[in-house]
């Protein structure tokens, strides 16, 4: 089931009656009621925004991420669940104790698919491509060559322009990726402890600070997804912009975008939850592969 995502930013008391979240406007208007059961994710972006803890109860029990922004209305926090599975303790033990050799694979596996998704997205735009195709193929256990980094000074050259640099303090568009790579991150990191997955032990990040090192590695191959709704938004705002509610409300659409996991279309959302569940499985010696999606 396709979760909704929740965006307010204005002044609301949001409360729990009946299973139900309930949004009453603090400067008066009509109150509006939305499932807990339907909710995935809900974005707290207001100074003056209040949430009682049995809606927090309610939405973590549902596996709902709640992500809250700081006074400069950026994403700086996530709350989720830590009992998301019922096999959680197992699956821990089976992630704790992979082997090097299995890590080196997965992050391998994972750095094809990114750049493959790359490839793809500047085939999309016209741009050349067959060469980021070669360092996909290119990519050894553990990618100790670093054909990503390689790939990715490549790729944005040519998907913005050839002066852009990625960066999180950068020009426009960074502020649009910055903001959607928060959204897509949140995403993923519910999505892992859904299938029961420590979103802090990575597979390659690794990070004494970083909390959610696994998110940061299984969102690479979604990133050209979020990539690509930034170049549309580009072509609609060509000037610097600051981030805007009706901005933010386009970048949290790529949560819904469709994806193709081998021969069906779904919602992001949805394949990230097969994605972190191969994964599992991987842990637990049950498959080699994650199942990642295509860019098409």
């Amino acid at each position: 089931m396709l979760k909704r995502t929740l965006f307010f930013g204005s002044p609301y008391r949001l409360s729990l009656k009946y299973d139900q979240l309930v949004a009453e406007p603090k400067n008066g208007g009509e109150a509006r009621t939305v499932p807990v059961e339907d909710i995935g994710f809900v974005v707290l972006d207001h100074m003056q925004l209040s949430i009682s803890l049995p809606l927090v109860e309610a939405l973590m029990k549902n596996n709902a991420a709640v992500i809250y922004c700081n006074s400069k209305h950026h994403p700086q926090a996530m709350l989720l669940n830590l009992e998301a599975h019922n096999t959680q303790s197992e699956t821990f033990r089976a992630q704790l104790n992979a082997g090097q050799s299995l890590r080196k694979s997965l992050w391998k596996q994972t750095v094809t698919a990114k750049i493959v998704n790359q490839a793809r997205l500047l085939k999309i735009q016209g741009e050349s491509y067959q060469d980021l195709l070669g360092l996909a193929k290119a990519v050894k256990s553990g990618d100790p060559e670093n054909k990503e980094g390689t790939a990715a000074r490549i790729y944005w050259k040519r998907l913005v322009d050839a002066n852009f640099v990625r960066d999180r303090f950068g020009e426009y568009p960074n502020n649009l990726l910055n903001y959607g790579y928060i959204v897509l991150r949140a995403a993923v990191a519910r999505a892992l402890t859904g299938s029961g997955l420590l979103p802090a032990l990575g597979i390659h990040h690794r990070n004494r600070y970083n909390a959610y090192c696994l998110a940061d590695d299984i969102m690479e191959p979604y990133r050209p997804f979020l990539d690509r709704l930034v170049i549309n938004m580009m072509a609609k705002y060509p000037d610097d912009l600051i981030l805007e509610k009706e901005h933010k409300g386009e970048l949290l659409k790529v949560l819904t975008t469709d994806v193709h996991m081998k021969k069906t279309r779904r919602p992001l959302m949805l394949a990230l939850s097969q994605t972190t569940a191969s994964l599992a499985k991987c842990f637990g010696g049950e498959r080699k592969t994650i199942n990642y999606p295509g860019l098409e």
